[in-house]
C-alpha cells in the first residue's frame, strides 16, 4: 500500500526556484497573472455556499487548509480576507520562503513542510485548496483521498488543473514552455493531466461531490484570465463532501 504523495523530482524542481515565488516578473510570473482570478472565484463560491456576509474580512473563521502552497501566493490573500490559513507544502524551501514573507506583511499563517498523508489534525478544515497541485503527486487518487479527510462534512474542496487534451499539450507545454518561455521547461508532463471527468470520479469515491465546473481561459490580448465555458486547457472545479 503507497503512503506517499510526494513525487521527489516534482519538490527538487520548484525548490531550485523557490526565490522567485514572490517576483511578479520571475518564473512564476503566469501564477502572478492567474492569482486575481483564482482568489475571485475561491471567495465568491466560498461566500456563497456558506452564506457568508460581504463584508472587508467576509471569510473570518472560515479554516481554510492551502495544499501545495509553495511560496504563499494563495495564503496570504486568503488570510487577508480573514480566513485562518493552514498551509502545508513538501519543499522546506517553499515553506522558508512563505514564513518569511508572510512574517514581514504581519499575516498569521501555520505554514508547514508536509504532505496531506502525513498531516495530523485535531480539526478537519471548512475549505481545501488544491490549486496546480494534483498534476504534480505522485499518486493521484491516494493523494485526493488523503485530502478528503481532511475536510469536514459538507466543506469545499477546489481543484485547479489542466485538462489532458491536444489542446492543452499544445498551449500548457509547447506554447508556454518552449516558445513564449512563459515556465520552466519541464514545468509539466502532460501524461499526469487529468480529464475532468477522471477527477470527478475520483473524488465521488471519497465521498465528495461536483457542484459546479469551469473554465479558465487566457485572453493574450487584454493579457487576463477569466473564467470561461472552455474546460479543454485549464479548469477549476469545486466539490462539497456529503
Amino acid at each position: 500500500m503507497k503512503n506517499n504523495t510526494i513525487n521527489k523530482k516534482e519538490i527538487e524542481k520548484f525548490s531550485k526556484i523557490a526565490e522567485e515565488w514572490w517576483n511578479p516578473e520571475g518564473k512564476f510570473k503566469p501564477l502572478h497573472k492567474f492569482n486575481p482570478i483564482r482568489i475571485a472565484y475561491i471567495k465568491e463560491n466560498i461566500i456563497k455556499t456558506f452564506k457568508l456576509d460581504q463584508k472587508k474580512t467576509p471569510l473570518k473563521n472560515i479554516k481554510i487548509l492551502d495544499i501545495g502552497c509553495g511560496g504563499g501566493l494563495l495564503s496570504e490573500p486568503m488570510c487577508r480576507l480573514g480566513a485562518e490559513v493552514t498551509a502545508i507544502d513538501a519543499s522546506i524551501r517553499n515553506i522558508k520562503i512563505a514564513k518569511l514573507h508572510a512574517k514581514k506583511n504581519n499575516l498569521k499563517i501555520n505554514y508547514i513542510c508536509s504532505s496531506p498523508e502525513k498531516m495530523k489534525v485535531k480539526r478537519q478544515f471548512d475549505v481545501i485548496l488544491n490549486m496546480e497541485i494534483v498534476e504534480h503527486v505522485e499518486d493521484v487518487n491516494f493523494f485526493l483521498k488523503s485530502c478528503g479527510k481532511l475536510l469536514k462534512r459538507n466543506g469545499i474542496m477546489f481543484v485547479a488543473t489542466l485538462n489532458k487534451t491536444l489542446k492543452s499539450y499544445v498551449f500548457a507545454i509547447v506554447g508556454a514552455e518552449y516558445i513564449l518561455r512563459w515556465l520552466p521547461i519541464g514545468t509539466h508532463e502532460w501524461e499526469k493531466f487529468l480529464k475532468p471527468k477522471e477527477l470527478i470520479s475520483i473524488l465521488k469515491n471519497n465521498n465528495l461531490i461536483l457542484d459546479r465546473i469551469d473554465g479558465m481561459q487566457f485572453n493574450i490580448l487584454t493579457d487576463r484570465w477569466k473564467v470561461s465555458k472552455d474546460k479543454s486547457i485549464n479548469y477549476i472545479a469545486k466539490f462539497i463532501k456529503n
